[in-house]
């Protein structure tokens, strides 16, 4: 089957923007040229792209798309380069702006939080649109840290009073009142990844404030039946280990 070549050449008006958008060593171009059939070769400000014409063209979106980045004030890293070829693979209609520039507003003086991926992203749009979203996807997909993300999030400009952290303590039976200990010595071994999140967000101070506050709350899934919660960002991690009747 014969396979039709193209070749591009795509000039970038900032140098040094230009620069940012190669990498060290070319490496972040290296990496798009690793997940396609295409090469690209750099003259200064200008970028030769040549192979298959899909590819090619795909390479020259992803440059295009990157740079537009680089071009808001992004700080390209080799990782967003690969999260760009894998979205672009996916949907080579996707805005990378669309998705690296949301950002998560923590007001926490740490570090943003953006979506890595269109699923990602489509994921934050439900919970913000909606009052029950279900996160389904394989363990390390974010389901859990980004909609903790969310609920510090809207607790800190006041969209919500209160945040409820609930787990089914799938390994007790449920059975907590036979574990020594109070209340938060029962449960914490079971919400230990959701301490985990928060704490990655917010100070251990802070933290521990609203935990004695009540503003915080951890429960397992069996203490939960008839309470009243208002104003409250309700995360149920682990829902998949429940009950018909819970």
């Amino acid at each position: 089957m014969e396979v039709n070549h193209l070749t591009i050449q795509r000039i970038f008006q900032d140098n040094a923007l230009a620069l940012s958008l190669y990498g060290a060593r070319s490496r972040n171009l290296k990496i798009i040229e690793d997940a396609l059939n295409a090469s690209l070769h750099v003259k200064g400000n200008e970028i030769i792209i040549t192979g298959s014409a899909d590819d090619v063209k795909l390479a020259d979106r992803i440059c295009e798309e990157l740079y537009g980045l680089l071009e808001k004030g992004y700080r390209l890293r080799s990782n967003d380069v690969e999260f760009a070829v894998r979205i672009l693979k996916t949907d080579p209609r996707a805005r990378l702006k669309e998705i690296f520039l949301e950002k998560i507003s923590l007001n926490s003086g740490r570090r943003s939080i953006s979506p890595k991926s269109l699923a990602q992203k489509f994921y934050l749009e439900a919970i913000r649109n909606n009052d029950i979203v279900f996160g389904i996807g394989p363990a390390g997909t974010g389901k859990t840290y980004l909609a903790m993300a969310m609920a510090v999030s809207a607790l800190l400009t006041e969209q919500a009073a209160r945040i409820i952290l609930v787990r089914p303590a799938v390994e007790a039976g449920e059975r907590l009142g036979f574990l020594p200990g109070d209340l938060a010595e029962k449960v914490n071994p079971y919400l230990r990844p959701l301490y985990d999140a928060l704490y990655d967000m917010l100070s251990f101070d802070r933290v521990s404030r609203l935990l004695e506050q009540g503003v915080i709350e951890v429960a397992p899934l069996a203490f939960m039946r008839g309470r009243t919660l208002n104003d409250a960002f309700i995360i149920l991690d682990e829902a998949q280990n429940t009950t018909p009747e819970q």
